[in-house]
């Protein structure tokens, strides 16, 4: 048993959890931080140490980090919509961020692994990668909120002296599931028709027991102010992720949905904008994502993960496969 404490925020979550899960694997002392701490009731069963946590209450990250080494920064607000995105988007992950780096720093946590997204990327040039910057696309609150706090989580680690490491994940499927995420979301939609219409946005499927895996790699030889693409090279369409799943579920008879044009795409946008303001619930479709996303193909440069942490994606297509069996033995 490792003798340091490792602390991972949003220990409940997808990634969080699957991260967790490795790290008890692998032999170390660990704590869980959850927001509400009745949230970590089901996971009792895991050797880990649970406390509360909330990126917007510096005390309360205080409290929950005192006598950690290592700090792998997963908790964030992973919303596309909210009725007031400037609160419950940006400044949860903006300043939630400064909360976090404060209270590491007060503590004496030497190392912070920070999870950030390709919302943090520029599209512009194909394949994406971190030498061409940040994503100049400010459209979207969520983008926005992860593009700032990607920058302040260097700035602070070299303020204060804490070895910062970032990984940028794509689209994070299968592991181990509790609450369905986004992402696994949309396999569970896939695999089961609920796709009316290919809205020609493309996918980067990557396995999140992959990324937990980097996650660790990139506190044993990640390279202090570097950031990290774990993402597959190449995108995946919708109507090839269609398609996987109706070679799997052939008994399934799935249609391979018709693309649709842009412009019918944000005329369904925004009845469904309309209709979310009604009833609270988020929008299925925004107009400002079929702009930003109508046609990108979502590729990345890896070359610096592969190098420096060793990163060898599981296949898309594989763990696409691997997702949706596990899933079709779920109740959802």
């Amino acid at each position: 048993m490792q003798k340091e404490i490792s602390i991972v925020t949003g220990a409940n979550g997808h990634l969080g959890n699957n991260l967790l899960r490795l790290l008890i694997e692998k032999g170390y002392s660990l704590r869980g931080t959850v927001r509400q701490i009745e949230k970590a009731k089901p996971f009792s069963n895991l050797d880990c140490e649970w406390r509360e946590a909330d990126l917007m209450d510096k005390k309360s990250m205080l409290r929950a980090f005192e006598g950690g080494s290592t700090l792998y920064a997963v908790g964030a607000a992973f919303r596309l919509w909210a009725k007031n995105p400037e609160k419950e988007i940006y400044q949860t992950n903006v300043q939630g961020t400064q909360n976090l780096f404060e209270a590491a720093h007060e503590v004496g946590i030497k190392n912070i692994v920070y999870v950030s997204s390709i919302a943090a990327l520029d599209f512009t040039s194909l394949p994406a990668k971190v030498e061409n910057g940040y994503n100049k696309d400010r459209r979207n609150c969520y983008y926005n909120s992860k593009n700032d706090s990607d920058r302040l989580a260097l700035e602070l680690g070299k303020r204060y002296g804490i070895r910062t490491v970032i990984v940028l994940p794509s689209a994070m499927i299968g592991g181990f599931v509790g609450k369905m995420s986004y992402s696994n979301e949309l396999v569970w939609q896939i695999m089961n028709g609920k796709i009316p219409l290919d809205t020609n946005f493309s996918l980067n499927w990557v396995d999140v027991e992959d990324v937990a895996k980097a996650m660790l790699s990139a506190r044993e030889r990640g390279k202090d102010q570097h950031r990290y693409i774990l993402a597959n090279k190449k995108h995946t369409t919708i109507q090839e992720s269609v398609e996987i799943a109706s070679q799997l579920f052939p008994e399934r008879k799935l249609n391979i949905p018709p693309k649709a044009s842009k412009t019918l795409l944000k005329v369904i946008a925004s009845f469904m904008e309309a209709a979310s303001w009604l009833t609270g619930h988020e929008p299925q479709l925004q107009r400002h994502y079929v702009d930003m996303f109508y046609g990108l193909k979502q590729d990345f440069d890896i070359s610096l993960s592969e190098e420096h942490l060793h990163f060898q994606p599981t296949s898309s297509r594989e763990v696409l496969q691997q997702a949706m069996l596990a899933m079709s033995k779920r109740k959802v």
